[in-house]
């Protein structure tokens, strides 16, 4: 199977990107985030203390967790509204950060990989989970950029709730402790093409990542 891989910080647009490209592709869309939210999730509704990575880690062995085009399935049920909300965010930094939960979403991601082609969208996916990927790409923004998309969204949807400096700050953190990780942390591989965001439509950065996948021979013209 093949395997295109996406990562890089948040609102660098891998999320948008990841989905038009499998649509494009007709591949499977893996959103390793999602799935760790799912796990965070799940560990709330069953009261399992986020300080134990084993019993994390055992449920995260146990869990069904599949997407559709942008859609998030836990054991059949679509929990794509309910993985964004504030306390399963707090939460799934404890559920990302611990080894043994990594370990076993590893196996899942890399299981997927068996059955399906993959645009696989995270922070690791290129240099931990899939080292031989065909092609990795690393997608960058400058902070005041992802932030600004940040707000945007958030307006779009109604909620003011934060300001555009809050965010700012609030990614700036993010993007520290992504980087710092003790597993998993945020890094370009280094056979990774990064592209720079801040001045490109999603359709120019969809076009610039079928062209790199057409010369590897991934796909035909």
């Amino acid at each position: 199977m093949k395997i295109i891989t996406l990562d890089g910080p948040a609102g660098a647009g891998k999320s948008s990107t990841a989905k038009a490209l499998a649509r494009e592709l007709g591949w499977y869309h893996m959103d390793t985030g999602a799935m760790y939210r799912s796990v965070a999730l799940a560990a709330l509704e069953q009261n399992i203390s986020l300080e134990n990575e084993k019993d994390l880690a055992e449920l995260a062995a146990s869990l069904d967790i599949q997407s559709a085009y942008g859609d998030v399935f836990l054991n059949g049920r679509n929990i794509t509204a309910e993985i964004r909300i504030d306390r399963v965010t707090t939460a799934t930094r404890f559920v990302a950060d611990a080894p043994s939960v990594r370990e076993e979403m590893k196996k899942m991601q890399r299981s997927l990989s068996e059955e399906f082609n993959l645009v696989t969208e995270g922070r690791d996916q290129g240099t931990v989970v899939f080292p031989d990927a065909e092609l990795k790409i690393y997608l960058d923004a400058s902070p005041a950029t992802r932030a600004a998309r940040r707000y945007r969204e958030r307006v779009d949807i109604g909620d003011q709730s934060r300001t555009m400096d809050e965010i700012l700050h609030s990614q700036l953190q993010r993007d520290q402790g992504d980087r710092n990780r003790p597993v998993g942390a945020m890094a370009a591989a280094l056979d990774a093409i990064i592209i720079k965001t801040d001045e490109l439509s999603l359709e120019n950065v969809v076009k610039q990542v079928l062209e790199l996948a057409c010369d590897r021979g991934l796909i035909s013209d």
